[in-house]
């Protein structure tokens, strides 16, 4: 909106030297060239918060800023706040995250259902309590959860996800695993770590360098996301918005879009059996919607996600493989969205976590630390957030 307008004319040149000089004030890499809607998801985040800082507000508005950032994008961007908070710039901070709360505010509010519910001082709430304030029940631990209800994966079957040798130049080296029934194997690393690229890669967006990617021994054709459904790959995408969704369309055609094939003769598709489906769908995943019909632009973060995990559920996958499936959710939504994939690996199936969340990583019986492209460490259920954090960060060591 500040297009550096001279007389009637666009002054291009001076445009894009201020933009370098903004982006690079807030440790943004990015060439001011570039289109937005090629950049990163991180990229783009930092680019819209850049813009936001860059008006010289008093005040500053950030709703989840840190949904799509990393631990490492979530470290320069609260150095940055800290550094505007001591110059006197005041923040309202909008996140569910409970960690970013006690890290970065001095007083807390919580609302639920559009009411007012709680107000204090950070440093005199407990998390438990917060927890309580904000879901209305007693806190309750995913760790705990697992211990309590998870089944334990049989070593001796053979393996639902089989990878050998599977490699993408220039993102992460090559990488053999196996995942059996009944586990839910985690890779933990940052955005630069090359997680992302093997999710993606495992669901066929990607097309590996090298390497062999096989589902109950059926070798699955690679950089194909068809043949990856088929063979009975499921896939929540990093980015609901960009990856998940079709915003303007409705929550019983989001759901169904990779069974159209199912949902009449001769490659048509009836809208009764496509409300139908929906309806288990929504059931069974306790979505809060008004119906089939209502467009999924109109429901709160966590039932969008929902939303996006049934399409992922629609085909009955062998292994699901989700990548940060909490982003930008409430407490309450969290704990739901890692029942639901504990509970595909509980019905004999496989499935994989990707994330950097600490508690997304709980529910998982196994979890690789990916760091540049490279497994540094292996952890079994017992590890501790300080263990995992060093390993993502390159400075674990491997037990």
């Amino acid at each position: 909106g500040r297009s550096g307008i001279a007389g009637r004319l666009i002054s291009w040149r001076r445009l894009r030297t201020r933009a370098e000089e903004l982006l690079a004030e807030y440790g943004v890499s990015v060439d001011p060239n570039a289109r937005a809607k090629d950049l990163a998801v991180e990229q783009r985040q930092f680019v819209e918060i850049a813009r936001a800082l860059s008006f010289g507000a008093r005040l500053i508005i950030l709703d989840e800023p840190t949904a799509q950032l990393d631990a490492r994008g979530i470290d320069s961007l609260f150095e940055k706040l800290r550094d505007l908070q001591s110059q006197g710039v005041a923040f309202l901070f909008i996140s569910h995250h409970l960690q970013e709360v006690y890290e970065l505010c001095s007083t807390v509010t919580v609302y639920r259902d559009a009411r007012h519910v709680l107000t204090a001082p950070v440093a005199d709430l407990a998390k438990a309590d917060l927890v309580t304030a904000m879901t209305g029940d007693a806190a309750s631990s995913t760790a705990a959860w697992h211990a309590a209800h998870a089944v334990a994966p049989d070593r001796t079957a053979q393996p639902v996800l089989t990878t050998e040798g599977l490699a993408l130049e220039g993102e992460f080296e090559p990488l053999d695993l196996e995942v059996r029934p009944g586990e839910v194997l985690g890779v933990a690393g940052s955005a630069a770590s090359g997680n992302t690229a093997l999710g993606e890669t495992l669901a066929g967006m990607r097309k590996a360098t090298a390497g062999r990617i096989a589902v109950r021994e059926r070798t699955v054709k690679p950089g194909s996301v068809p043949h990856s459904l088929d063979a009975g790959i499921g896939y929540i995408p990093e980015d609901r918005h960009l990856q998940g969704l079709v915003l303007n369309r409705s929550v019983a055609e989001n759901a169904t879009l990779t069974v159209a094939d199912q949902l009449g003769p001769w490659g048509t598709v009836l809208p009764s059996r496509t409300r139908e489906f929906a309806r288990s769908m929504i059931a069974s995943l306790d979505i809060k919607t008004t119906g089939p019909e209502q467009p999924v632009s109109g429901l709160s973060g966590g039932n969008q996600q929902k939303v996006v995990v049934a399409r992922a559920l629609a085909r009955a996958p062998s292994v699901l493989v989700a990548l940060r499936p909490t982003a930008g959710v409430d407490v309450k939504s969290k704990d739901s969205l890692l029942g639901v994939v504990r509970r595909v690996a509980d019905e004999g199936n496989a499935a994989v976590i990707i994330s950097d969340e600490l508690d997304d990583l709980r529910v998982c019986d196994r979890v690789l630390a990916l760091f540049h492209g490279r497994v540094v460490a292996t952890f079994g259920s017992g590890w501790t957030d300080r263990e995992l954090v060093a390993a993502m960060e390159g400075v674990g060591e491997s037990r």
